[in-house]
């Protein structure tokens, strides 16, 4: 991830919510919401990928993991619990040291640095999370190929993303913004990548995409996994071993 990469702006708005990222009725409701879900497609994925029994409690024990974009840490600490041993890098020193904290009250050991993730020392990772994050760099070309230079021979990824579509240009942006559901100023749909979009960038960093599903609200649960990928996505890639 070369210095372009980090939008200063972004890494502000997103600082300036540190404090609360870890209230699941503040600024971060939204997060609070989506993360059940996405840890149950993190899960499926690593069951698939390394044949792990679903029941397995700690599927990622002896395994490295690195969340890019961490916030203060609300996917981080559940890679930890899963066994895995975590990095957490974030543009925001504000939501570093909130992870850091709430690692710590949590008695979870997670290495957590502010910063760019070129400047992380040279490591390679099994398993390389991102999420909600590209696309809000500056870079999405660069932000990817700096993803899959950090993912270990017969590693997995996984991202989600919001989809540039008339509805979460509806429904993310306008919508969502004016009720209060997630801060102004959070989202620019101009940044937002199709699937299409997100997968050639991910090809080109020399990964193989494998798995793609919607992510979409549900009623009864706040949101869902599969149907439309309308609003916002998730994709997961693999590099050979």
């Amino acid at each position: 991830m070369n210095a372009a990469t980090i939008n200063p702006n972004e890494a502000a708005h997103f600082g300036a919510l540190a404090a609360d990222w870890w209230d699941p009725h503040g600024s971060s409701a939204m997060l609070h919401k989506l993360n059940p879900v996405r840890l149950s497609y993190i899960r499926d994925r690593i069951d698939a990928h390394w044949y792990v029994d679903a029941r397995e409690r700690r599927p990622l024990t002896g395994r490295t993991a690195i969340d890019v974009g961490c916030g203060a840490g609300l996917l981080a600490e559940p890679l930890a619990r899963m066994g895995a041993k975590v990095t957490g890098v974030d543009a925001a020193p504000e939501n570093i040291a909130a992870a850091k904290g709430h690692a710590a009250g949590q008695g979870l050991s997670i290495d957590y640095f502010a910063g760019e993730l070129a400047a992380l020392p040279a490591a390679i990772f099994d398993f390389v999370t991102s999420m909600e994050v590209v696309e809000h760099v500056a870079d999405p070309g660069a932000f990817v190929a700096e993803l899959a230079s950090r993912l270990a021979p017969g590693g997995l990824m996984i991202l989600s993303t919001p989809n540039r579509t008339m509805l979460s240009k509806l429904l993310l942006v306008e919508a969502a913004e004016r009720i209060g559901a997630v801060p102004r100023g959070t989202h620019d749909w101009d940044q937002f990548l199709k699937p299409e979009e997100l997968t050639q960038l991910l090809e080109g960093a020399g990964l193989e995409v494998f798995d793609r599903t919607g992510l979409s609200p549900s009623a009864a649960k706040g949101f869902k996994l599969g149907g439309s990928e309308a609003l916002n996505y998730l994709v997961a890639a693999r590099r050979a071993g």
